[in-house]
């Protein structure tokens, strides 16, 4: 009995969805669970497109051999050597002793550091090709998206792209395969650019240079490790990914993450949200002690403009503001327009702090006026956050004067 489904002509899905994992890597939650997607093509020659995590080995392999039947294993192509997807290649190995490993020389040498085994292995050079009967596969060298060794794999003969961990998506596919069987903007969007960014958004110029390489070629299906299969509006997705790697925001629009200890702060940023969705200004608004960084971070991508806001703490930024604004720089994020609020009761310097953090970035724009709260807000501090809220409503509205890109959210 196998739970699988042929995604094209002699391809089939034999990955396996887990509802189980609380944390995705040990850090980023995934409520909705994830899925481990493995590839099998059946040729003159049989290939296996990556294994899958450890804990689901038991379904796998299962679904392996349901596929194969009396058939050998001849290929297995590994594009990505992190376990969720080579956790179970040894018991795959243990299987079909006859299968050859397809990789590079940098999955080569991980392949020994992770299972203290020398394998024999059909090692590739970016471009080379394999002819496994009526499909040949190109493999195309991907590095840094995410680790040095991923590639990827283009079946010529079907134009599928077996993309590594490149296009992916938090999430079960509960029983769908494709992204057009479900409502994908509605349902997933959120966690394709949570996926995206968190996983992969350190690394924008490498996934501009893996795209790059990627448009000399006819892609009709992109198969990722995780999420669902596009065999439609595939360039939609690839263009998510030019806008997320160049650290383009999709939308003209303002988000406000905040910390607060006693809810002084919060309502300042309160006041501000009402004050710019007044405007018109599309805006989301989180508290970092109880939201996932790994959201704000995704939202802080999709938007233009960033508003922080937090109390001065030990003579700092309040903790989960501090960790928050680290992620954020550890990944790169470039492009956006970023004011502060800070709260101190005798020397405020959350501000000055925060913006430390984002300073390096680069290529940021800082607005001047800084809100500064001494304990709380005072009435007369009113006329302050219309001016803090007209800068950014101006900065926005310049924005859609000077972007042409009709794929980017405009407002005013």
């Amino acid at each position: 009995m196998r739970c699988t489904r042929n995604i094209a002509k002699d391809v089939v899905w034999v990955g396996v969805d887990s509802r189980r994992l609380a944390f995705f890597e040990g850090v980023y939650k995934v409520p909705r669970g994830i899925s481990y997607n493995s590839y099998l093509l059946l040729d003159k020659k049989t290939v296996l497109f990556d294994t899958v995590e450890q804990d689901v080995s038991p379904t796998f392999m299962e679904n392996l051999e349901s596929t194969l039947g009396d058939r050998p294993l001849d290929y297995v192509v590994i594009h990505h050597m992190e376990p969720d997807h080579s956790a179970t290649l040894l018991d795959v190995l243990n299987k079909y002793p006859g299968a050859r490993i397809v990789c590079n020389e940098k999955t080569e040498s991980m392949i020994e550091q992770f299972f203290d085994r020398k394998a024999e292995c059909l090692s590739v050079k970016d471009g080379d090709t394999l002819s496994v009967g009526a499909h040949t596969l190109r493999f195309l060298f991907a590095p840094m998206v995410h680790w040095p060794e991923v590639m990827m794999t283009l079946d010529e003969s079907l134009g599928i792209l077996f993309s590594a961990d490149a296009f992916g998506t938090f999430g079960a596919l509960n029983g769908a395969i494709f992204a057009d069987e479900v409502d994908f903007d509605r349902d997933y969007l959120d966690e394709a650019r949570r996926y995206y960014c968190n996983i992969v958004g350190k690394y924008g110029s490498q996934v501009q240079s893996a795209l790059k390489k990627l448009s000399s070629f006819n892609i009709k299906m992109i198969a990722p490790l995780h999420g669902f299969v596009w065999r439609e509006n595939t360039d939609y997705y690839i263009n998510k990914y030019t806008l997320w790697s160049s650290y383009t925001p999709e939308v003209g629009g303002v988000m406000i993450a905040y910390s607060s200890i006693y809810g002084n702060t919060e309502l300042a940023a309160n006041i501000l949200a009402c004050r710019l969705k007044e405007q018109g200004i599309p805006l989301a608004m989180y508290d970092t002690t109880v939201t996932d960084h790994s959201h704000v971070l995704a939202e802080a991508f999709k938007y233009s403009h960033l508003i922080f806001a937090s109390p001065t703490y030990n003579g700092g930024v309040f903790s989960t503001m501090d960790s928050l604004l680290r992620e954020i720089a550890e990944h790169n994020l470039k492009g956006r327009t970023i004011a502060f609020i800070e709260n101190g009761t005798w020397s405020p310097m959350a501000a000055k702090k925060m913006r430390e953090i984002l300073s390096p970035l680069g290529k940021n724009t800082f607005i001047d006026q800084t809100l500064v709260i001494k304990s709380a807000l005072r009435d007369s501090q009113c006329e302050e956050i219309e001016t803090l809220a007209k800068a950014i409503f101006e900065s926005i509205k310049q924005l859609k004067m000077s972007t042409d890109r009709p794929d980017v959210q405009q407002i005013c």
